[in-house]
């Protein structure tokens, strides 16, 4: 097949979202039919659609308190242990931090060991990894699971006996890219990006033969000079311009449509790769801080929505698009959802990429709306920090409203769960040059304090309605993702190491068990033999708190680092 190696526009843009199509004839059919299992946990955001969602009841609101823990597997690998594990049949799957340090398969009733795998990764890996040494879980499909490695590769596994099959070169990590999240499966293409957005790579996304594990397309998120786009960069400043598309991605069987957001521009200071003001005019720098809906068959971008061209902030695009159907103005919408970090929460029609909305779920002042009409935020220009005009008092801060946590979406509420942040920042730019596999950022952005008194909240956010339902206040940021059910139940950690059931209508909570160290992982459930499972991987992140000052320096303290999967049932 012909690689595709350029960039490929179209349309305008943003997030839209559903609860996943999952046709076996335009997904995967092992995957698919993995999805349709309501006992498994098939994908790391449950479903195609990422939408967290499991309609297991026999744990509810009702009986919650009940909760006891059933077996725990030290991970043998300790700091930012992030892993959603994956559940097919009676096996969970389950990577460490590190690399990963080990994919794990045990019994998923039992805990007992079926098989261990580790991969030999390079001792240098930390300095390319911007953000930590996480990794966030593995993919299935056609008996095999997928690993994206922080030396740049991906790995293929007999998923019965841990064999490795194939391993494919997706990056030089030591360009600062390493690869820290699950890959997505469309029929025969495993499709996974990689990070770098902070070292000055140029972002893509790239397809792999399952099988064999060959390249057979990619494309550049970032154009290189000529290509269609590029004039929205100054001068070649592409090459080096981020985009990197290093979180999960989303699949809509009916439209064929893959969707993934991109990370922020690279450098941070905004004079480089644009007018480093908020006359920015076409300098937008596409496909940066943006959604985009991808032909998983060719890699050709349909659409996109950026929300926020030429970003100045490191509002990182690359949160989750969480798909559902929604009933929006009496007509049952397809859409496509996503907490972006710029402080919005955006719905979009997930098959035209129209947006629908596009409102505040946390306090940002760096712009008055969103504006769905000419896609573009209606910015303070007191608030967009450049050359000559540092800026003070800017929320969010760089973390994002949200960050890379998962969120969770429960079709019987109608509620979207968010573990969102309340940090602030002030920001000053400063001369920068790029060196391969240095930072290439030329900012300064010392941390404050939302206001409020707090610096997280669980919300859960009516995305009709938009607005705020409910939320449980945090005195930390970071907290863990969500997990939501048929049994009414929402499911989160926070950094001092707290996992809680929440009722999902009110926001109460129905039990809280203390697991030692912090949570930033999504909680998963399953069942077996007709018993319901909840599973968490806990191990509070160590690097992000580098960049928060005194704030991280509390979410240090909060709990030690940690290792290790909780597996919890009624008793």
């Amino acid at each position: 097949m012909k690689l595709r190696s350029g960039i490929f526009f179209a349309g305008v843009s943003l997030v839209a979202i559903v609860m996943a199509g999952i046709g076996g004839s335009k997904a995967n059919d092992s995957v698919a039919k993995a999805v349709s299992d309501p006992n498994g946990w098939a994908i790391a955001g449950h479903d195609y659609g990422n939408t967290r969602f499991s309609p297991l009841k026999q744990i509810n609101s009702e009986n919650a308190g009940k909760l006891q823990l059933v077996y725990s597997l030290s991970l043998a690998s300790l700091r930012s242990n992030e892993s959603s594990p994956v559940v097919i049949g009676k096996t969970l799957y389950v990577s460490t931090s590190w690399g990963p340090k080990y994919v794990y398969a045990i019994d998923a009733a039992t805990g007992a060991r079926k098989w261990t795998w580790q991969p030999d990764i390079p001792d240098d890996v930390l300095q390319y990894a911007c953000c930590d040494v996480n990794n966030r879980g593995v993919s299935y499909a056609d008996g095999k699971i997928f690993v994206g490695r922080l030396d740049g590769k991906l790995t293929a596994l007999d998923a019965e006996t841990g064999k490795e099959l194939w391993t494919s070169t997706v990056v030089d990590y030591k360009q600062g890219s390493v690869i820290t999240s699950p890959p997505l499966i469309v029929r025969d293409k495993v499709i996974t990006g990689f990070g770098g957005g902070e070292y000055g790579v140029r972002g893509a996304l790239q397809a792999f033969n399952l099988k064999d594990g060959k390249l057979l397309w990619q494309t550049f998120t970032v154009p290189a000079p000529g290509e269609p786009g590029s004039d929205t960069w100054k001068g070649d400043t592409g090459l080096h311009g981020g985009g990197a598309a290093w979180l999960v991605g989303s699949y809509d069987a009916k439209s064929d449509t893959v969707y993934w957001g991109t990370s922020n521009p690279g450098p941070w200071n905004t004079g480089v790769r644009s007018t480093g003001d908020g006359n920015f005019g076409k300098l937008t720098n596409l496909y940066t801080a943006s959604t985009l809906a991808i032909d998983p068959n060719t890699g050709k971008i349909k659409w996109h929505i950026q929300g926020t061209p030429a970003d100045a902030w490191d509002y990182d695009g690359v949160n989750e698009l969480l798909l559902a159907d929604l009933k929006i103005k009496g007509a049952e919408t397809p859409v496509l959802m996503k907490a972006d970090r710029n402080g919005f929460f955006f719905v979009a029609n997930r098959e035209t990429g129209k947006v629908i909305s596009a409102e505040k779920y946390v306090f940002a002042n760096w712009a008055k709306k969103w504006d769905i009409n000419t896609m573009r935020a209606e910015e303070d220009p007191d608030k967009r920090p450049g050359p000559g005009h540092p800026a003070k008092d800017i929320c969010p801060n760089l973390i994002g409203g949200k960050n890379w946590q998962p969120m969770s979406f429960n079709p019987g509420t109608g509620l979207v769960y968010i573990p969102s942040n309340n940090v602030c920042m002030d920001w000053s730019v400063s001369d920068v040059n790029y060196k391969r596999g240095v930072f290439y950022l030329g900012a300064e952005f010392p941390t404050k304090p939302g206001p409020g008194g707090f610096l997280g909240e669980l919300v859960a956010w009516d995305p009709v309605a938009n607005k705020k339902v409910w939320s449980i206040k945090e005195d930390l940021p970071f907290n863990g993702g969500t997990l939501t059910t048929g049994g009414n139940l929402v499911f989160s950690g926070n950094l001092h190491g707290d996992f809680r059931a929440i009722d999902a209508k009110n926001g109460k909570v129905l039990w809280s068990k203390n697991l030692g160290s912090g949570i930033g992982a999504g909680p998963v459930t399953y069942s077996v033999d007709g018993k319901q499972y909840v599973a968490i991987v806990v191990g509070r992140t160590a690097a992000l708190p580098a960049f928060l000052g005194d704030i991280g320096k509390k979410m240090v303290a909060a709990a030690p680092e940690g290792g290790s999967l909780f597996v919890f049932a009624l008793q």
